[in-house]
């Protein structure tokens, strides 16, 4: 089984680790049965944050009693280190352990430092000193961000969205925290639902020996295929090249990632995948977008205010409004085949 040395903190990860935003969308019996799966399976290493509703939840509920056996991140949107300190009892009250392997601040618009006046990072070094938190850590959707928090030298890992639809940019990012023995976890990558094929992806994360992609996993079938990589890690073959490439042809240019930074939408269209209607349309069955609640969902942007706010919030610098309207017109299309 391969496995990913984590920069300086020296946890050894399996190669396929578990995203448990998805889980938060199924029941607590079927997510314990999926998590305890995963970890059968040989996975190791599992992702969570206290802005996931009840994902940390089922993910103590998975782990109670063996947890030693297992590495647990989790994260904290918190601006403040009164909002901090409440996060992550929070967190560990219902991971149900006394201590986070990876903590991170989660996708911040700026970079905690020691003596911050926000005091967050100030929190996490006490935090690490009572035993709380073994790693401080960062994740993040803005590359100037990104490259602060490397630069720094504060930060024992990295959490951003690369996949092998990344560019120069994100891939700078790898070589630097390579360079500074600092971690790389990837987020996203399958694009946020864009990438269909598991295996192309992994193949793709098998050639970056130090970067650790974390996948969002709900469902039994998405599972099998990375419990799979685990048992006979890929390799990148011509079939799987070809995936790449022509993926990288169609996604070429500027596209809604789905991370869902932008929300809420003051008159609630739900930006995250209206945005992206589109590429949806062509890259996955249609009866399930083209329903009459995705529909009502599509009509929604008819009420867009051009406000801005989307734009503002947007990591990716993306026109929002313009990428709704394209989606719009382009969805009427698809209706009236």
């Amino acid at each position: 089984m391969a496995t990913v040395t984590l920069g300086r903190t020296g946890i050894v990860a399996q190669k396929q680790a578990f995203g448990c935003l998805p889980i938060q969308r199924i029941s607590k019996t079927e997510a314990v049965d999926l998590l305890r799966w995963a970890y059968d399976g040989g996975m190791n290493y599992f992702d969570t944050a206290r802005a996931y509703t009840d994902s940390e939840e089922k993910v103590g509920a998975a782990f109670a009693g063996m947890r030693d056996k297992v590495y647990i991140a989790t994260k904290t949107a918190a601006v403040t280190a009164e909002g901090m300190w409440e996060d992550l009892e929070q967190s560990l009250r219902m991971l149900q352990t006394d201590y986070i392997d990876v903590y991170q601040f989660h996708n911040p618009a700026f970079c905690p430092k020691p003596g911050g006046e926000d005091g967050l990072y100030d929190a996490a070094l006490e935090a690490k000193k009572q035993g709380k938190i073994r790693h401080i850590s960062i994740t993040n959707h803005r590359l100037s961000v990104a490259h602060e928090a490397i630069d720094s030298g504060l930060y024992e890992t990295l959490q951003f969205p690369y996949s092998y639809l990344a560019g120069p940019q994100e891939q700078e990012l790898v070589d630097k925290c390579r360079a500074a023995n600092m971690g790389f976890i990837a987020m996203k990558g399958l694009a946020g639902g864009l990438i269909q094929s598991g295996y192309a992806a992994a193949a793709f994360m098998e050639q970056q020996p130090d970067v650790l992609p974390i996948w969002g996993v709900q469902h039994g079938w998405e599972l099998e295929q990375f419990l799979d990589c685990v048992k006979n890690p890929p390799v990148m073959t011509e079939e799987y090249r070809e995936i790449i490439e022509r993926d990288r042809k169609e996604l070429a240019g500027d596209f809604c990632r789905g991370c869902g930074y932008c929300m809420p939408c003051p008159v609630g269209i739900e930006i995250n995948n209206c945005a992206r209607m589109s590429l949806m349309l062509r890259r996955a069955p249609t009866a399930g977008w083209l329903s009459p609640e995705y529909q009502a969902k599509m009509e929604k942007i008819k009420d867009c205010l051009h406000c801005g706010q989307c734009m503002k919030k947007c990591p990716y610098g993306l026109n929002t409004p313009h990428l709704l309207e394209q989606n719009y017109l382009d969805y009427q299309t698809y209706l009236k085949k």
